[in-house]
């Protein structure tokens, strides 16, 4: 086999992540309120930036350079390629604020509640009032600590008295004496014995509801009503009363106390309705504004003000300011284009509501804006916008379509919404089933299986025909 040597030369399209693409493409992702601390932390990084509140009018040959998209590319680190005088003469305003707006905003803010007690904490306060004890105070914090975060204790007396060298007598009064605390049903060693314990403590040891608990959880769980009425000898009806006083209780009493930090959803986008119009805007009025520090205009203007490596320093401080100042305004402009052609296409749901929502794709609002569908889906995950009818989820808008009867396409979102009206209107006595919410849906000119329906009715969270039932 012949062996040589070859040199032939090969053009390739390749594409570079450089460190500023890539941040251009983080700003454009994060939600509103994450990127005003990334803005934030730029401040402490970047001398030549700073945040500004005074309102600025730039000239309209400047204006038009900056949204032409001038310098694309990798900023030169070159003197003589920028025109210093005009970039530090006004600044880079990225919006007006004034300081009447700024404290109307904080006026309206949202106070943090004060963090609640724990569930741990809470029973804790109860047991120093119960007992002066000092042994059972100590069994009684073993015993709290071992409980679960719905408030339920899967550990024995037994297990517990090993494991801290007590007295099994000792411990399952404390046990008691915990389950006599409040919420109701905290400490129960399961589901039947935490709604045993509330229907005690509301006085209802006796009745139906307690002799269902006891006998007849599993039936009860799946509402089989003839079923348990047949064993009881009573009529359905009185089942399916002392069923809706079970379903009355709370089968995690310890939940309530979950510490989960509330979730606050600061929507990035505003729609309104102006005149008979509806107007799209960014909703960055707590972001900073950024522009060039001035202070640094001296060292670049006055080759006596500065030696090379402090000019050098300048340049690529600058260099990357201007790149995060356009970065930042072409996310803005990203944005809003991506909100008008949704609102282009889903103008039917702002004025008539979801059943007109349109079935619609990321490829299609892609095609309507001229980007990749890549940079629409960075655009819309995990951003919200406020409009007349709510505060939604971008995604929400975008859903799969299926065929209606006069060739059209009608959104899954539409159907759900159509399952839940008929749901919602039906007989109690005589529930629809999924077939005969297909059928009705055929006969308004959608073609669902019933298989659909039953997958719509289950991502709605509606129960079936037969756990509706009422007697």
């Amino acid at each position: 086999m012949e062996m040589r040597h070859d040199l032939r030369l090969e053009q390739k399209q390749k594409l570079i992540m450089t460190p500023k693409l890539q941040q251009a493409i983080k700003l454009l992702q994060v939600p509103v309120l994450e990127l005003q601390m990334i803005l934030k932390q730029e401040l402490l990084v970047n001398p030549l930036l700073e945040e500004t509140e005074d309102i600025e009018e730039e000239s309209a040959e400047e204006a038009k350079q900056e949204t032409t998209g001038e310098d694309d590319g990798e900023f030169k680190a070159s003197e003589e390629q920028i025109d210093w005088d005009r970039y530090l003469k006004d600044g880079f305003e990225m919006g007006q604020r004034s300081s009447g707006e700024q404290e109307e905003l904080e006026e309206f803010q949202d106070r943090v509640p004060v963090a609640g007690f724990t569930l741990a904490e809470h029973l804790m306060s109860q047991l120093r009032l119960a007992t002066d004890s000092e042994e059972e105070r100590h069994i009684g914090e073993f015993v709290i600590g071992s409980l679960d975060p719905n408030g339920f204790l899967s550990i024995s007396a037994e297990e517990i008295a090993r494991l801290i060298s007590a007295d099994v007598e000792k411990v399952s009064k404390v046990i008691a004496l915990v389950k006599t605390f409040d919420p109701p049903g905290v400490g129960a060693a399961g589901l039947a014995e935490c709604l045993l314990i509330q229907l005690e403590q509301a006085g209802r040891a006796d009745s139906l509801a307690a002799t269902l608990v006891r006998e007849h959880l599993e039936d009860l769980l799946v509402r089989r009503y003839p079923e348990i009425a047949r064993k009881t000898k009573r009529t359905v009806k009185e089942i399916q009363t002392a069923a809706e006083e079970v379903a009355r209780l709370d089968p995690r009493p310890g939940a309530r106390f979950a510490c989960e930090e509330p979730r606050y959803i600061v929507p990035d986008l505003v729609v309104e309705l102006v005149d008979q119009g509806y107007v799209v805007q960014l909703n960055d009025r707590n972001v900073p504004r950024l522009r060039i520090n001035r202070a640094y205009k001296d060292i670049l203007t006055s080759a006596r003000a500065a030696n090379k490596e402090e000019h050098d320093y300048v340049i690529d401080k600058l260099n990357a300011a201007r790149w995060l100042i356009k970065t930042i305004d072409q996310r803005r402009r990203t944005m809003i284009k991506v909100m008008e052609a949704i609102l282009e296409v889903q103008r039917d749901f702002f004025e008539k509501g979801v059943e007109h929502l349109r079935p619609l794709t990321l490829q299609q609002i892609a095609e309507i804006v001229g980007m990749h569908e890549s940079t629409v889906s960075r655009v819309t995950s995990g951003k919200y916008v406020q409009t007349p009818r709510g505060v939604f989820e971008l995604k929400y808008f975008f859903s799969t379509g299926l065929r209606t009867e006069d060739g059209d396409v009608a959104s899954s979102k539409q159907i759900k919404e159509r399952i839940r009206i008929l749901i919602g209107s039906e007989d109690r006595n005589k529930p629809l089933s999924d077939q005969e919410i297909g059928d009705t849906l055929k006969r308004d000119g959608f073609f669902v299986a019933r298989r659909t329906v039953a997958k719509y009715r289950d991502e709605l969270g509606i129960f079936s025909a037969r756990m509706r039932k009422q007697y």
